[in-house]
């Protein structure tokens, strides 16, 4: 848990940056909540990609949680944390930060938590590898 005196941080690695562009805006002129959210579900899918050791397939997004809007020139970065794998299963929080105006300042925006599994190239469940 963090200090409430700290300055709040990421929790994971960082798997993606992307910049926020026009076409992805909303009638308010801010970024669409879907494409934020297929940004952090591909960070998701790198990251139990790797743990699986192959291809994995996105079975629920058990929450989902928009903080702050998102600009146009956003710099969107994805941390992801593990935080289980199961026989085929794989879960992962995933927390969207940004930055903005070439500012270093980072400003969370977004956290879900996101299960993947296991898939053979018939796309039929498959063990998770052990580590």
């Amino acid at each position: 848990m963090q200090n409430i005196n700290e300055s709040p941080t990421p929790i994971g690695q960082l798997i993606s940056q992307t910049i926020a562009m026009p076409r992805e805006t909303n009638s308010n002129g801010d970024i669409f909540g879907g494409w934020l959210l297929s940004q952090m579900d591909l960070a998701g899918a790198i990251l139990a990609g790797r743990i699986a050791s192959g291809r994995v397939a996105t079975v629920a997004i058990s929450s989902m949680s928009f903080l702050n809007p998102v600009p146009v020139g956003a710099v969107v970065g994805c941390y992801a944390n593990t935080l289980s794998v199961g026989t085929s299963s794989i879960t992962i929080s995933i927390e969207a930060w940004i930055s903005h105006n070439n500012k270093s300042d980072l400003c969370k925006v977004t956290e879900g938590e996101f299960v993947f599994v296991a898939i053979d190239d018939n796309g039929n469940t498959r063990t998770v590898p052990s580590p």
